[in-house]
């Protein structure tokens, strides 16, 4: 992070994944908690907007927010003096923020998951350093992006959800043609998934009774990564508050809506994990404690089916519900972790067991597959190997990012991967991405979504191909150095 303030930032083009202190356009208009309710309707009179953060004057961290709707319902209708300090009528509960380095993504999903229309953006210190709005958020997508998030939101049955789906569908292959870049059109898609998933919730819910406890719908793996392609089936779980006692009635009362939004999500277009990776099963809609005891286990295991269980279930986040739950649960791991090295070992051996298709006499090796012969898995022996790399580094050095090229760049700033290095492998890792992506929308055929024929690519491409397989070996070899393997 440089030293200059999010103000004098340079207007640049920013993306989904672009961080917030570079979005913030104005500083924010504030008032001090003895500033009088009357005094704060007229600052956002003279200033045209609709409420005002409240700060503390020494700290300059927020503490409260007045807003037009606090004025007609805790002042007005209520017969309140607005001679009153703005204190005592300002509300707390819509004061939601985050940190000046998080993205514009995760502004994004914190609007659709709260229905509100803005964040508040502080700096490391917890200091206001000013508001990203969603104008701002819709401001990043195309124009098919802005309209299908609407069309989301006002869905009401499935049927509006199926069409969003379509849309959505037909967006990154428009993307795609016209040249979109693989990170921004990967983090579009799950953008607009986690949309659509937080929509269907949100409306299956109402036809349940479900415990009156905080609880959080999860993601795992590639939509834990914020990387879904269009090919990509379900990783989801539950994380719920419960006592021991309690944990298993709670869990039961849970399950029955989790296999309704499993359906539903196959429904749209998100098959069911054939390796049951998902919310209605009893083993992943856990309490908080069970999570933290699961976790434990995977530590303490050297076993192939931990360190399965490791690439999918250790790249999470939240998708609808209560974060602090998933915020202490990723908490008790950056502290657990890097001190797990036998454990993380066993992983750093797992990543580089499988090696880049990288021929020493021809420029590529095939692996056997009679149905598509002489082609190549871009999943498997390509981002897989930044993707397992990149989680190793994080996991060991507590970043607590989840996304491969997010990881990357935070281990770069570590001093874990060279500066000079970083871009080459974020390049490469996109560039994979990217031909997948063109697989899947170009109409592949079945079990050829991620593999592609090196001979039908360009002279151009099939060079960067190559290129890129160097890089994942380069980072490996990064690994391998660290472990001593």
């Amino acid at each position: 992070m440089s030293s200059t303030t999010p103000q004098a930032a340079t207007v640049a083009r920013h993306t989904l994944h672009s961080q917030l202190a570079a979005m913030i356009r104005r500083k924010p208009i504030t008032a001090t908690p003895d500033t009088t309710a009357r005094e704060a309707v007229q600052i956002m009179a003279e200033n045209r907007i609709g409420s005002i953060i409240i700060v503390e004057p020494e700290s300059g961290r927020p503490i409260g927010i007045f807003t037009l709707r606090d004025l007609l319902h805790r002042v007005a209708a209520k017969s309140c003096d607005l001679d009153q300090m703005v204190m005592a009528v300002m509300s707390d509960s819509g004061l939601l923020m985050l940190n000046w380095r998080s993205t514009a993504y995760q502004a994004a999903l914190m609007m659709a998951r709260h229905g509100i229309h803005h964040v508040i953006v502080v700096d490391a210190a917890g200091k206001l350093v000013g508001i990203v709005s969603q104008e701002d958020i819709y401001e990043l997508q195309s124009g098919g992006g802005k309209a299908i998030s609407g069309a989301i939101r006002g869905a009401r049955d499935m049927e509006g959800l199926l069409a969003a789906a379509e849309d959505i569908h037909r967006l990154a292959e428009h993307t795609l043609a016209e040249g979109g870049a693989a990170e921004s059109l990967t983090q579009l898609i799950s953008s607009l998934n986690d949309h659509l998933t937080v929509r269907l919730i949100e409306l299956t819910k109402l036809e349940f009774d479900l415990p009156k406890v905080p609880w959080a719908w999860l993601a795992f793996g590639s939509e834990g990564r914020y990387e879904q392609t269009l090919s990509t089936d379900q990783d989801n779980g539950i994380v719920f508050a419960a006592s021991a006692e309690q944990a298993e009635a709670v869990r039961q009362a849970f399950l029955p809506f989790a296999m309704a939004v499993n359906k539903r999500l196959d429904t749209l277009g998100f098959p069911l994990c054939k390796g049951n990776v998902m919310a209605s099963n009893p083993e992943l809609c856990l309490s908080l404690e069970e999570w933290h005891k699961r976790y434990n286990s995977w530590l303490q295991s050297n076993s192939p089916q931990a360190l399965l269980d490791a690439t999918i279930y250790f790249d999470f986040r939240p998708l609808y519900g209560d974060e602090s739950l998933t915020d202490e649960l990723a908490e008790w791991l950056r502290k657990h972790v890097p001190g797990a090295t036998l454990f993380l070992r066993f992983m750093a051996e797992n990543a580089i067991s499988v090696k880049p298709p990288l021929g020493m006499i021809r420029d590529f090796n095939f692996d056997v597959n009679e149905a598509f012969p002489r082609t190549l898995d871009l999943k498997t022996f390509g981002t897989r190997l930044f993707v397992d790399a990149a989680r190793i580094l994080a996991l060991a050095n507590g970043i607590g990012e989840t996304g491969t090229a997010e990881r990357l760049r935070a281990a770069a700033e570590k001093g874990k991967v060279g500066r000079d290095d970083i871009h080459a492998l974020i390049d490469s890792f996109n560039f994979l991405q990217q031909l997948r992506l063109r697989q899947q929308t170009d109409g592949a055929p079945l079990g050829m979504e991620n593999r592609v024929d090196p001979e039908k690519l360009n002279e151009l491409d099939r060079f960067v191909l190559k290129e890129s397989f160097k890089q994942a070996r380069k980072l490996q070899s990064r690994i391998q150095l660290d472990y001593r393997l």
